[in-house]
C-alpha cells in the first residue's frame, strides 16, 4: 500500500474518530483506524463496537492495500507534519512509512483482517434532516447524560420517534435520566415523506460521536435498519448499534396541564442559579425554590459551607409553592434553548416543572422536584 495525501484531507476526521478509538472495547485493535487504499481514494474505518464509521478521502495511490494503524499516533504524526503533502507507504513486516522530504517515521501496523467488520446496510429508507436542525436535536437530548455505571438501556439511550401528525410527519428525540426528560422535534410539511416505524433507542454516545461530523451548513441523511440507526454524508457513514429496552410510556409527563404560567428573562435566570449554586456538592445538589405573591426566591443550603438566597420578581398570585429543585437541571435546560425568554408551568410542590422557550415550542424539558 502506498499512497500520497494531503494532510488537511483527513487530519479534521483523524481527530474527530478519536471518540472512537480512545474508547475501550474488548479488542485491542479498536485502538486503530482501518485505511484502505483504491483507485477511489483512501477508505478511513474507526469503530469501538458500538459505533461505527466509515469515510472516503482523495488521495493519489501508487498500490492499493490496507493497513491497521494506531488512531492517536497516526493523527499526531498527520497534525503536527510540517509540509501539506504526505506520503505513507507501507513496508515489510507491516511496518508503515509516513514521510516527505526531511521527516520520516516508521510506525508499526496491525493485520487488516483483525479489524472488526463494519454492518454492511443496503436498501435503506433515508430521510433528509438539516446537520445543524439535527446537531441541536442532539445537544437537547445528550445534555442529560448518563452514569458510568448505568445499566438500564432508556437511560444509556435517546428515544427515537417518527410519527404522523395532522400537519405532517414528526421526528422526536426523547431524553430522560429519572430525575428529567427533554424532547425535542423537528416537524415536517407534509410534503416530505417520513418513514415510519417503532420507536427505537440509540445510544447517547453514539449520538455524541454523530454531532462530530456534522457541518452546519449541509444535510445528512437519517435511516433505522436492522438494529441500526445510520447518518449519511456525501463521503462519510455512521452506523450505531440500536439498544435493545422499552423506553417508559412519556407522553402524560409533558402534558402542562392548569398550572401557573411563568415568564423569565432566560440570561438573568441563568446568573441567579449559577449564584444559588456556589455551594452546592455532590451531597447537597437541591435548592427551594418559593414561588409566591410576584416574586420567586431560591434558597440553597449546605451544612458544610453555609446558605444563600436570592429574590427575583416574577408574574406570580395565589397560594404560595415551595419546591426542590437541582438548579443544575435548570442551567442545562436553559443552555439549549435559544429563546431569550424561557416560559415555566408549575402546578405544586407534587408535580413536575415544565420548561420551554417563548417562542420556539420542538424542545420541552420536564424537570422532578426533589425531596425537601
Amino acid at each position: 500500500m502506498k499512497f500520497k495525501i494531503n494532510k488537511f484531507q483527513i487530519v479534521n476526521v483523524l481527530s474527530k474518530v478519536q471518540g472512537l478509538t480512545g474508547r475501550r472495547s474488548n479488542l485491542a485493535i479498536t485502538e486503530n483506524v482501518l485505511i484502505r487504499a483504491s483507485q477511489e481514494g483512501i477508505h478511513i474505518t474507526a469503530t469501538d463496537l458500538e459505533t461505527g464509521f466509515e469515510g472516503l478521502y482523495p488521495a493519489v495511490v501508487e498500490e492499493e492495500g490496507a493497513i491497521a494503524v494506531s488512531a492517536k499516533k497516526l493523527y499526531e504524526i498527520i497534525r503536527e507534519f510540517p509540509s501539506e503533502e504526505i506520503i505513507i507507504h507501507e513496508v515489510d513486516n507491516r511496518w508503515i512509512e509516513i514521510g516527505k522530504d526531511k521527516v520520516q517515521y516508521h510506525i508499526v501496523g496491525m493485520n487488516p483482517d483483525d479489524f472488526p467488520e463494519t454492518p454492511h446496510i443496503s436498501e435503506v429508507d433515508f430521510f433528509a434532516i438539516g446537520a445543524s436542525v439535527l446537531e441541536k436535536m442532539i445537544d437537547r437530548a445528550i445534555i442529560i447524560s448518563a452514569a458510568g455505571d448505568e445499566k438500564r438501556a432508556h437511560i444509556n439511550g435517546v428515544f427515537l420517534e417518527r410519527t404522523r401528525t395532522d400537519d405532517g410527519h414528526l421526528f422526536r428525540f426523547v431524553s430522560t435520566d429519572g430525575s428529567r426528560l427533554n424532547t425535542t422535534d423537528c416537524i415536517y410539511d407534509s410534503e416530505t415523506t417520513v418513514p415510519e416505524g417503532e420507536g427505537v433507542l440509540v445510544p447517547k454516545k453514539g449520538l455524541n460521536e454523530v454531532a462530530k461530523f456534522l457541518d452546519v451548513e449541509d444535510e445528512v441523511q437519517i435511516g433505522i435498519k436492522e438494529s441500526n440507526f445510520i447518518v449519511q454524508k456525501e463521503s462519510e457513514t455512521i452506523i450505531i448499534r440500536l439498544l435493545e429496552g422499552e423506553f417508559p410510556k412519556y407522553q402524560d409527563i409533558i402534558g402542562k396541564g392548569d398550572g401557573h404560567i411563568i415568564r423569565l428573562e432566560k440570561a438573568s435566570f441563568a446568573k441567579m442559579l449559577k449564584r444559588m449554586s456556589i455551594l452546592a456538592t455532590d451531597n447537597y445538589r437541591g435548592a427551594v425554590f418559593t414561588f409566591d405573591e410576584n416574586k420567586l426566591v431560591v434558597t440553597a443550603t449546605n451544612p458544610d459551607y453555609g446558605e444563600s438566597k436570592e429574590e427575583t420578581e416574577i408574574e406570580f398570585t395565589g397560594d404560595v409553592i415551595e419546591v426542590a429543585f437541582n438548579p443544575k437541571f435548570f442551567l442545562d435546560t436553559i443552555s439549549v434553548i435559544d429563546d431569550e425568554e424561557i416560559v415555566i408551568n408549575i402546578v405544586d410542590s407534587n408535580h413536575p416543572c415544565v420548561i420551554e422557550g417563548d417562542t420556539d415550542k420542538t424542545f420541552i424539558s420536564v424537570i422532578m422536584p426533589m425531596r425537601i
